[in-house]
């Protein structure tokens, strides 16, 4: 559940205003589920979205880890502004960004931003003084052979979760936000991992396949290495709708990524 701004001690709010200056209005979102805390505040020197752990919630690292890597994807996420811990918060303050969800469909003029997006992220370098999460190891539960898990190292930073309110269109491009999980692997990932909504939004495999091919780290992934992502994809959004079958999104994926691997089988 979300906490409101209102629900926050004193404390915490103080904190937050001592970096804000005065706050006039509040709006707390009901997208993403990495935080527990996701409001934009409304200030002097114009709006600030804060989202924010509490200290003790299992997942609190993440904030730590989307700080650190932030300098590294912005601007194409939001640029973060600060960061404060108080004895129950880990808050982040980020640049706002007034823009509407991507739409997938068929037909959609997001299309061409999003692979534009997707193609500038490729480019990013994993920094080695930074620690991230391995693809390999992420999706270690979802393949067969350790070789096949080898198929997708690399040492570009993958952002991986391509839910349309993760990437907001503002100005007339792509800006992802939430980067909760940052990645190390293959250049190619995020494409792939694009794909699956893609078909859950309408697009056939095949048409799906053609946008990924927009991005140029598309035709550096093997064949086999392709292979071997669409079935970790089933498999783990087959698992995540297993634990939740009452959440339709979830199910359509899981059908979606699907469709993909038997696509992708001989």
């Amino acid at each position: 559940m979300r906490t409101a701004w209102d629900d926050l001690s004193p404390a915490t709010r103080g904190a937050i205003t001592a970096r804000t200056g005065p706050i006039y209005a509040t709006n707390s979102t009901d997208k993403g589920m990495n935080s527990e805390l996701a409001v934009t505040l409304h200030t002097g020197s114009g709006p600030v979205f804060v989202k924010g752990l509490r200290l003790d919630h299992p997942r609190v690292w993440t904030q730590q880890r989307e700080a650190t890597i932030n300098p590294y994807v912005a601007p194409l996420a939001p640029r973060l502004l600060w960061s404060i811990k108080t004895d129950e918060w880990h808050l982040l303050g980020f640049e706002h960004l007034h823009g509407r969800p991507a739409e997938y469909a068929r037909g959609s003029d997001d299309l061409p931003l999003v692979a534009e997006a997707i193609t500038a992220l490729a480019k990013v370098h994993a920094p080695v003084d930074v620690e991230l999460k391995q693809i390999e190891q992420r999706f270690a539960d979802y393949v067969d052979a350790s070789d096949d898990a080898a198929l997708l190292r690399g040492d570009t930073v993958l952002h991986t979760d391509w839910t349309p309110d993760n990437v907001l269109i503002v100005d007339g491009a792509a800006r992802v936000v939430d980067w909760a999980w940052p990645t190390r692997g293959a250049a190619w990932i995020d494409a792939a991992c694009w794909v699956v909504w893609l078909i859950s939004a309408g697009h056939t495999p095949d048409e799906a396949e053609l946008w990924a091919a927009k991005t140029p780290a598309w035709a550096t992934a093997p064949p086999r290495a392709l292979d071997v992502f669409a079935v970790a994809q089933q498999r783990l959004w087959t698992g995540i709708a297993t634990d939740n079958p009452e959440t339709g999104w979830k199910r359509s994926l899981a059908d979606a990524a699907t469709r993909w691997a038997d696509h992708r089988r001989p």
